[in-house]
């Protein structure tokens, strides 16, 4: 079971298979250890209002979002040893593959929706 995440905006899927990570543990290991996501997966951190990426061997995108699911922070393709700057509205933060940010032309302001995707095995 995975989150979706679409970007209302402009009608572009961001994620189909999405993890939160909403405790402790889960934000301080973050996706460290993991192999590089690929389309469609996403990681959402929160509470989160800034990112460091120590310890990663891959960029990523990163939108960071107000309660509302609002774009209140872009950093596309951060770099393994770099860390974000603190985005004071977000209070969470969506992790996506490098390129998702462009791909989909998702910007500042924009709109997400999220659900839950009940995956058939």
């Amino acid at each position: 079971m995975g989150m979706c995440f679409v970007n209302q905006t402009r009608g572009t899927t961001l994620a189909t298979d999405a993890r939160v990570a909403d405790g402790y543990l889960g934000r301080l290991r973050g996706l460290l250890y993991s192999k590089q996501i690929t389309a469609g997966e996403g990681l959402l951190l929160k509470p989160c209002n800034s990112i460091h990426m120590f310890g990663m061997t891959y960029a990523i995108d990163a939108l960071f979002l107000d309660d509302d699911f609002k774009v209140v922070g872009v950093v596309g393709n951060i770099q393994p040893m770099q860390v974000s700057k603190l985005f004071k509205k977000a209070t969470a933060c969506l992790e996506l593959p490098s390129g998702t940010i462009s791909s989909t032309g998702t910007e500042l302001g924009d709109q997400l929706t999220n659900s839950i995707e009940l995956k058939q095995k």
